[in-house]
């Protein structure tokens, strides 16, 4: 079995269990949004959105934020990880929107990735999800999940994008269908809506001895034609 017929085989069954995956961080708009998943770096989105829901009713705009000042940013964080570092970026990158973009999000990743705190990953969520660009971000998740199904070898989560968007292209050119639900490359699709949302973890290399609920992916037995 390839790559691209294992792909198909994955995706559709994740399709079935997940066929509405909604945007796991709350969010008013897209400044909010960016900084939701800033603010998601090293802990989870439960967390995140516990937080957050008692910031944006009142401060949801990038003026808020400079207003606020360093210092508050982190009383109001600071029951999230590393909160010193991401309250600086907030600060930051709320200054440099407002001075360079207007108090806009900019729309593509160049300005993005150039936003103090954004990496490709947060870069990738927001044009997927804020924009609704086909973006395929990977998180440490979605890496070793891709790597225990068989659809990348690589040793990064920069690798493992490429292999996977690889993937997806050649599925399309194929024109290997997976029908109505399929929407491999957003934040919120199925892959990244079963890394996020169930304790439920994938077995390694297809294993019978792990110890989580019985996995359907599990299925998906026959090795891999590393070729293609």
């Amino acid at each position: 079995m390839n790559k691209i017929r294992r792909a198909k085989i994955i995706l559709k069954i994740l399709n079935k269990i997940y066929p509405k995956t909604p945007i796991p961080l709350k969010h008013r708009n897209k400044f909010t949004l960016l900084v939701s998943v800033l603010l998601s770096a090293q802990t989870t989105d439960v967390n995140v959105n516990n937080v957050t829901k008692n910031i944006y009713p009142k401060y949801n705009k990038p003026e808020h934020f400079v207003k606020l000042g360093r210092k508050k940013i982190e009383n109001l964080i600071k029951s999230i990880g590393i909160f010193r570092i991401k309250a600086k970026s907030v600060y930051l990158l709320s200054k440099q929107l407002i001075e360079k973009h207007g108090g806009k999000v900019p729309d593509n990743f160049e300005d993005l990735e150039k936003l103090p705190g954004v990496g490709h990953k947060t870069a990738s969520v927001v044009m997927s999800q804020g924009f609704r660009y086909p973006a395929f971000p990977v998180d440490t998740h979605i890496h070793r999940l891709a790597q225990r199904w068989g659809l990348t070898n690589g040793k990064n989560v920069v690798q493992t994008e490429k292999d996977l968007k690889r993937s997806e292209y050649r599925r399309q050119d194929e024109g290997l269908d997976l029908g109505a639900g399929d929407h491999v490359s957003t934040h919120s699709s199925p892959l990244q809506a079963r890394t996020r949302s169930s304790k439920v973890m994938a077995p390694t290399s297809f294993s019978s001895s792990c110890s989580c609920p019985p996995c359907p992916i599990s299925s998906v037995r026959e090795p891999i034609n590393s070729s293609t």
